[in-house]
């Protein structure tokens, strides 16, 4: 015999360790062997390119350097071409292998989608004059996207962009209140799919450049264990209190919606560990799975990704990232802050318990196993913080490179301390929560997640870089950390012999982690793609101020019947569609629908809010049966009914229907028009007061059951402290108006980023007279007039009856806004001197201090009664 034998040398050897391609899910459809590699390596690639294009290494080399246009079309071409190849046609067809038809039409749709890179110079050397074969394969690549579309989203957005398309096609036939010239089918091709109006518009633009990173920035937090890490440090904090591991559910989706792009990916994430848990300490199975859906749909508005929405307002609104995640702030804190309370009160009413604790430790214990763990952990952070900022003060041209050393030094750190409390790589990360965690090993296990997440803070607020590189930056910190944790903790753990197999294991993870961010995005991808064919409808059609008539008719000039009436349409539109696509659609047709009308009616309302607003009620799509994605989600995991379960989120999540209403209102809740300290204390708090006698008021409880009369009481100060201008305005006018001199003098000294009201006439281009209020963003202090006007984008000069504006600059707030050459700015209107506003919560908190009172009684003189 001459082979080898069983005690053999060759025998014996390890086997070689390699990556796995074909392990690795994509979409439905998981075929064996080569195809579902393949699979896979266009995945790879595709998280690769996008990498790429957001380094700064193409500008520094020179080479590959694409235009947005070209980065839009391969975005798009590889996101069809996955779709294809990972989505089958129907349920009936087999998972297990791929169809040469659907390897054929991923071809062609990748073909479709990636003509514009291919020959973009042939086609804008004529643009407007496209060949019969650009308008073939426009045709081609429209049907094919659809037909994607129809494969991972379903059918509800295959029928909204239809129907807009047949309303651009067949406009001359529409009813009179909505009709309009129509456009051919070759002009309507060629807007769509050959141009960056339509399919390869703004929103495509977005998904190719931040959200993939942000997705990817969370795939690969979720695969390096992060995700794990969240929900046992929220156990470990509150498991143990009333409604615990519910409370612990809450907290786990805040920390994971914040990275999230999906609230069904949220859902399906945090569901299966967190809805066990919460049906354990006795809460019903429909309530369990409501609590983790009103969680993870609250996850959409949490900053910094906000479902991706905030890197389109962005684009959208005209302001800066920060900005935008200081607007939604305090409405992301207000909703998870009511949540809890929520989840408070339902265990209350149904007397239920946390987890059981472990054996108490002894007092010296407790002290070190505190001081460890949140003591260790804020002066970890604050120590970083304080470095960075000492050095960016001292170097700031080399603060970048040597903050990038001291965070790799830092992540070592934290890491050595994690290794003997079993880290995220211990095989039994996701193993059901039977018991309270130990808070200090818990919080030190993985205190070094934290640390990308302050790198992209870091690198936005500090170096002020611009979002997609800090992005980048922060995504390649985490690339490192995926790749070396598990090597690191084997060499900390003494285990030598461990570190190549754990070396090759973090190869696998980052694998892993970059096809999971390509996966997540085939869907936000193909939504915004999808998306843009509403975008192009607008822009080629003008349905946008048709939508104003019809709204403004249906509501009669009313706001708050028109607002209602705003919100509906969102939740229809939603229903079906993923968090971007949601926003996409309800933006482009709704947010300017706020503006218009309110500004008719005397209400200026900043563009941002009209935005969060349908945002909102978008997102509550998700919720709302009868095509509640995110309630289906949940009531399959904890086997409960879907409508029961939607029915209950939505009353669990009714506060996030009235603050939209409540920031339109009083925008000072988007921290608009707020300055000082002082003053964001107290709208913090007052908001945050009001959402919880609202919640009082809607689960009927305080702290024993309420009466009618507390539940209008406490209604009242709800609108007392959302909104005190309410009760105010009626008895002094909150603005005076100012002309001429004094309306020059107001702007000049308004404050830097002041949001100007401002009152104009004129005729617009299409020769309608026009008298409107906007609320214009002047920028940084100038000299006079003529320079802080043209900070918001108007270049114009003094006249006789006020501004005359000569032009607009392309892209400004004032463009945004719908100014055009030729308006007079008539008046423009300041704060008036009167009794300041927040007064009235004085009154609210006595209210408030009532109803506790006479509960407190009631419930004292049940207490004494013997059982």
């Amino acid at each position: 015999m001459t082979g080898a034998g069983p005690s053999s040398p060759a025998a014996a050897a390890p086997p070689r360790p390699r990556i796995r391609l074909a392990d690795i899910g994509i979409g439905p459809r998981r075929p064996p062997g080569r195809p579902a590699a393949l699979l896979v390596l266009v995945a790879l690639a595709w998280a690769v390119f996008q990498l790429w294009v957001a380094s700064p290494l193409p500008e520094r080399l020179g080479v590959l350097v694409f235009n947005q246009a070209t980065i839009r079309s391969l975005h798009l071409a590889f996101a069809v071409a996955i779709a294809f190849l990972a989505y089958p046609a129907s349920k009936r067809v087999a998972t297990d292998r791929v169809s040469v038809a659907d390897g054929v039409l991923a071809v062609l749709a990748a073909a479709s989608a990636g003509f514009l890179a291919l020959f973009y110079a042939s086609i804008t050397a004529h643009t407007g004059a496209p060949t019969g074969f650009e308008v073939a394969i426009a045709a081609l690549g429209m049907a094919l996207l659809l037909e994607a579309t129809r494969r991972v989203l379903g059918l509800p957005m295959v029928l909204l962009a239809l129907a807009m398309m047949g309303y651009i096609l067949f406009g001359a036939w529409m009813p009179d209140l909505i009709a309009h010239k129509g456009a051919s089918f070759a002009h309507t091709m060629t807007h769509m799919w050959l141009t960056t109006e339509g399919v390869f518009g703004a929103a495509l633009g977005i998904s190719a450049g931040l959200i993939f990173l942000f997705v990817l920035f969370g795939a690969l937090l979720e695969t390096a264990g992060a995700g794990s890490y969240f929900i046992r440090c929220a156990v470990a904090l509150v498991g143990h209190l009333r409604g615990g591991p519910a409370k612990a559910a809450v907290l786990a989706s805040a920390a994971t919606g914040m990275i999230s792009g999906s609230s069904i990916t949220n859902v399906v994430t945090t569901g299966p560990l967190t809805i066990p848990l919460i049906k354990r300490v006795g809460y019903p199975p429909e309530k369990a799975a409501a609590i983790e859906v009103a969680a993870s749909v609250n996850g959409q508005v949490m900053p910094p990704v906000m479902g991706a929405a905030a890197f389109l307002m962005v684009e959208y609104v005209g302001v800066p990232y920060v900005q935008v995640l200081k607007h939604a702030l305090i409405s992301a804190m207000v909703s998870y802050l009511g949540l809890l309370y929520i989840v408070h009160l339902e265990a209350v009413k149904a007397d239920l318990r946390g987890l059981p604790r472990r054996p108490r430790p002894d007092w010296q214990h407790r002290v070190d196993q505190f001081a460890l763990g949140f003591v260790g952990l804020g002066a970890a952070l604050g120590l970083a913080a304080l470095s960075g900022a000492v050095v960016h003060l001292l170097v700031p041209q080399m603060s970048f490179a040597i903050m990038a050393v001291l965070l790799l030094g830092i992540y070592v750190v934290l890491l050595r301390a994690s290794a003997r409390h079993g880290a995220t790589a211990a095989p039994d990360a996701d193993a059901p929560i039977r018991r309270m965690p130990e808070l200090g090993p818990t919080l030190r296990s993985g205190m070094y997640f934290l640390l990308p997440m302050g790198a992209l803070v870091w690198n936005l607020v500090i170096e002020q870089l611009s979002p997609v590189r800090a992005a980048f930056w922060a995504t390649m910190f985490l690339v490192c950390i995926v790749l070396t944790q598990r090597p690191l903790l084997a060499w900390f753990r003494n285990d030598a012999g461990a570190v190549r197999d754990a070396a090759w294991h973090g190869v696998q993870d980052l694998v892993d982690g970059l096809a999971a961010g390509a996966r997540n995005m085939v869907i936000v991808a193909i939504a915004t793609a999808t998306a843009g064919i509403i975008v192009g409808t607008l822009t080629l059609t003008g349905v946008g101020l048709v939508m104003t008539e019809l709204v403004t008719a249906l509501s009669g000039g009313n706001i708050i019947a028109m607002l209602v009436l705003v919100a509906l349409i969102c939740l229809v539109l939603g229903m079906g569609l993923p968090t971007t696509a949601s926003y996409i659609v309800v933006s482009s047709l709704l947010a300017p629908v706020i503006v218009d009308i309110g500004a008719q009616n005397g209400l200026l309302v900043p563009l941002i809010a009209a935005h969060l607003f349908v945002f909102y009620f978008g997102l509550m799509a998700d919720i709302t049966p009868p095509v509640g994605l995110a309630s289906y989600a949940a009531a399959s995991i904890a086997y409960a009914n879907p409508i029961r379960t939607g029915v209950v989120a939505f009353r669990y999540s009714m506060r996030m229907a009235l603050l939209p209403f409540m920031f339109v209102l009083n925008p000072q809740l988007l921290l608009i028009g707020v300055s000082g300290v002082f003053h964001t204390v107290i709208t913090v708090a007052s908001a945050t007061l009001a959402g919880f006698a609202f919640i009082s008021v809607n689960q009927g409880w305080l702290l024993v059951r309420s009466t009618r009369t507390e539940r209008l009481v406490l209604l009242l100060t709800v609108f007392m402290l959302f909104h005190p201008g309410l009760f105010l305005d009626p008895l002094v006018a909150p603005y005076r108006q100012l002309r001429g001199p004094e309306a020059e003098a107001a702007i000049v000294a308004a404050p830097r980023d002041a949001q100007m009201r401002m009152f104009l006439s004129g005729t617009t281009i299409e020769g309608e007279s026009v008298e409107r209020g906007v609320l214009l963003p002047l920028g940084a202090p100038a000299a006079d007039a003529v320079q802080r006007l043209a900070g918001g984008g108007i270049r114009g000069t003094r006249g006789a009856a006020g501004f005359a504006v000569d032009s607009v600059v392309f892209g400004s707030p004032a463009a945004r806004l719908g100014i055009e050459p030729g308006f007079q700015i008539t008046a423009v209107e300041i704060p008036n001197e009167r009794l300041h506003s927040e007064w009235m919560f004085v009154p609210a908190l006595g209210l408030i201090g009532w109803v506790v009172v006479r509960q407190r009684r009631r419930r004292d003189a049940t207490a004494a009664v013997p059982a």
